[in-house]
């Protein structure tokens, strides 16, 4: 007996994958089939990794080509799985709030909190209605830098459900641990109970409307991280370093956390925090201290965009410590770079939701008004 190849695919369009919706010939999930006298293989592709659809597909296929074609076939069913990719993102959105960006840094004291201000206060002054989320829970620097140090967050009602309001400060909505401790308090915290001061923070307050909201992250890769990263749906991530080698030692680890394959945020660029001195008498001098283009050099490594320098400068130190973010200073040296390092994150977004639409993508009208634009 000699099996017919055109019979056994005409007896496989009577089967339905579940799920599918067409019959299996017709939707590809046949690749191939061979026959050799009275044997038959049969090599489909599923596109669902669950036992009970492949077990259920293998013995369809064998008993259709037993009643249509031949009870005496021997038959053979190679099932591979290919999940195809998914462009969805990790987390559960919050309502009205477009955009999510992760502000990290490898290590601890490379100014990571004060370049999250200045973007914040820069991205307002564009157009964008923003908010800063301080998950730095053992370390809460926002309540300084925005001069909102003794302000408590209230409880509002919002659709019969009770909620925390932000506390404003330049136009920049804020929560912060640091808003539910006194300032001289130490959190000694474990990471679960952490990340539950951290997902009331996210879910349980009325960020409103959003353009942006900006994420300050501990130093490092830890705890804090994945619960971020598993709770919302980070659009994309902004690594800090200062430009010696220890800086970007750590930066490296940070950059590879987020493009690691179950993690997965895209890294929307580095920026090189304290990378040269100038001092104010001598205005034309630049001294790298802690040497040069160290955090560009590493972006070219690891292909991702490099968004920018920050050089050492004394009033961006006393604008933090004052409550009042340094690129607040108009027609300033400060603010022409925080301008220009905030238009690259946005550039950037724009790029990063023209793959992946299941976010809302930025559209600059103007240098001095910036507008959110729905993707179709």
């Amino acid at each position: 007996m000699k099996l017919d190849r055109k019979e056994i695919l005409k007896a496989l369009e009577t089967i339905t994958i579940a799920g599918e919706g067409k019959n299996m010939v017709e939707s590809g999930a046949v690749a191939n089939v061979i026959t050799f006298g009275d044997e038959v293989v049969v090599d489909l592709v599923l596109h669902t990794p669950a036992m009970h659809i492949k077990k259920r597909a293998e013995d369809d296929i064998k008993k259709t080509i037993h009643e249509l074609v031949s009870p005496e076939a021997k038959i053979k069913v190679n099932i591979k799985v290919e999940t195809p990719e998914k462009n969805e993102i990790k987390g559960r959105a919050i309502p009205g709030i477009k955009n999510i960006i992760a502000v990290a840094s490898g290590k601890g004291g490379v100014g990571k909190s004060t370049v999250t201000a200045n973007l914040a206060v820069t991205l307002a002054k564009m157009g964008f209605s923003v908010g800063v989320l301080d998950a730095d829970i053992y370390g809460p620097s926002m309540p300084i830098m925005f001069d909102v140090e003794n302000e408590k967050p209230v409880s509002i009602t919002v659709d019969g459900k009770s909620k925390m309001k932000p506390i404003e400060s330049y136009e920049i909505k804020i929560l912060s641990i640091g808003f539910f401790t006194a300032p001289s308090q130490a959190v000694i915290w474990r990471g679960p109970m952490a990340a539950k001061a951290l997902n009331q923070m996210i879910f349980d307050a009325d960020w409103g409307e959003l353009d942006f909201m900006l994420i300050d992250l501990p130093p490092g890769t830890g705890d804090i991280h994945l619960s971020i990263m598993q709770s919302l749906p980070i659009t994309g991530a902004v690594v800090v370093s200062t430009p010696q080698a220890v800086a970007l030692a750590d930066a490296k680890k940070g950059v590879a956390m987020f493009m690691q394959d179950n993690i997965n945020v895209p890294v929307l660029g580095i920026i090189e925090n304290m990378a040269y001195f100038t001092p104010a008498e001598l205005p034309d001098n630049k001294y790298y201290i802690f040497g040069q283009e160290g955090a560009k050099n590493l972006a070219e490594d690891l292909n991702v965009p490099f968004l920018g320098e920050v050089p050492i400068i004394q009033s961006i130190r006393e604008a933090g410590d004052y409550g009042r973010p340094a690129a607040l200073q108009t027609a300033s040296a400060i603010e022409t770079v925080f301008e220009e390092i905030t238009r690259n994150v946005v550039q950037e977004t724009v790029n990063r939701n023209d793959s992946l639409p299941a976010t809302e993508a930025i559209k600059i009208t103007t240098m001095a008004g910036c507008s959110a634009v729905k993707k179709n």
